[in-house]
């Protein structure tokens, strides 16, 4: 296989495909982390426990493999 240094537009793809996926992990990770301390800070939500806690560890797990995904650049193989 060639082992080409990509051109401009594929190398700003790849800075955008990044920062996009770098901000919405950080975004959707804190978003988990919210609705697993909120009733901790005073804030109630009137869903049940157990689907605030279920919602909050899925956030926070898709939001790493989002931040994860955004610092490995794997996008092209």
């Amino acid at each position: 296989m060639e082992n080409q240094t990509p051109d401009r537009r594929t190398r700003g793809y790849v800075l955008m495909r990044t920062i996009m996926d770098m901000g919405m992990g950080i975004l959707i990770f804190g978003l988990g982390i919210f609705f697993l301390i909120a009733p901790w800070i005073g804030i109630p939500f009137g869903v049940d426990t157990f689907y605030r806690y279920l919602f909050s560890g899925l956030c926070i797990i898709y939001g790493g493999w989002r931040v994860y995904r955004g610092y490995k650049k794997n996008y092209f193989r």
